[in-house]
């Protein structure tokens, strides 16, 4: 099938657990929802367009920096003296708090949309974008390196391959349990294990009103990534690896 595949840098970036709050944490890399709304935003699709992705990366370093916080409650009406601001009648706090930022990020990343019809149309989305991109925060922009649209193959490998120096991947649970890629470690952790959001339908909660119900992906963290020898995988024209979530 075709592919889109896409060089990326970004210079700091958060790419938020949405369980974290005071500390607004980061995923080493973009998760699939992340990588797929901006797809999505580029393309200017307001409906869902079924994709995978297979997504690389790595980066330099971690900083911590602050930015402004803002807390309300539905319940609370304004008081003068306790609240900053105000707005319908209700009080409005404003603090300061802490994100946390990776720098100097290049990643590495594989579209693969289902509807192979829409390949061109994503790739042209990329090599002309209607707006900077960004991935992540709205401010988190992106530097787009290269955009090439690659023939991709499941193969059985006939020798080993290394993962570029320094890369990390999100790799789909089943390849590490067929033992088909490894993670060479000098300690006994070899990754993070995650369950990842990657797309969501809209479902009815009662009286509660309308959520996002998320798919989720399992996936391993990792980096030292040795894909072995007669392993069965997906592969790109340049050899790259693709790890398809």
């Amino acid at each position: 099938m075709k592919a889109i595949r896409l060089m990326l840098y970004q210079n700091m970036v958060n790419y938020r657990k949405p369980t974290s709050f005071q500390l607004k944490e980061t995923y080493p890399l973009p998760p699939p929802s992340t990588v797929i709304g901006m797809v999505h935003n580029l393309c200017g699709y307001t409906d869902y367009h079924e994709m995978d992705v297979s997504i690389q990366g790595k980066y330099h370093s971690k900083v911590n920096d602050l930015y402004t916080r803002y807390e309300f409650k539905n319940t609370a009406k304004y008081e003068e003296g306790r609240h900053h601001l105000e707005t319908g009648g209700y009080g409005i706090f404003r603090g300061v708090a802490t994100v946390e930022l990776l720098t100097d990020v290049d990643l590495l990343l594989h579209i693969l949309p289902k509807d192979q019809s829409i390949v061109e149309e994503i790739e042209k989305a990329f090599l002309y974008p209607k707006e900077y991109p960004s991935l992540g925060r709205r401010e988190d922009l992106v530097f787009i390196k290269e955009v090439k649209v690659v023939d991709v193959n499941e193969v059985i490998l006939e020798d080993y391959i290394n993962l570029p120096k320094g890369f990390s991947a999100y790799i789909p649970i089943d390849l590490l349990d067929r033992q088909d890629v490894v993670l060479k470690k000098e300690i006994s952790i070899a990754g993070t294990r995650y369950k990842l959001n990657k797309n969501y339908v809209l479902a009815e909660m009662g009286t509660r009103g309308v959520f996002r119900k998320w798919n989720k992906v399992d996936v391993v963290y990792g980096s030292n990534i040795q894909v072995l020898e007669e392993a069965k995988v997906k592969i790109d024209e340049d050899n790259n690896i693709v790890f398809s979530i």
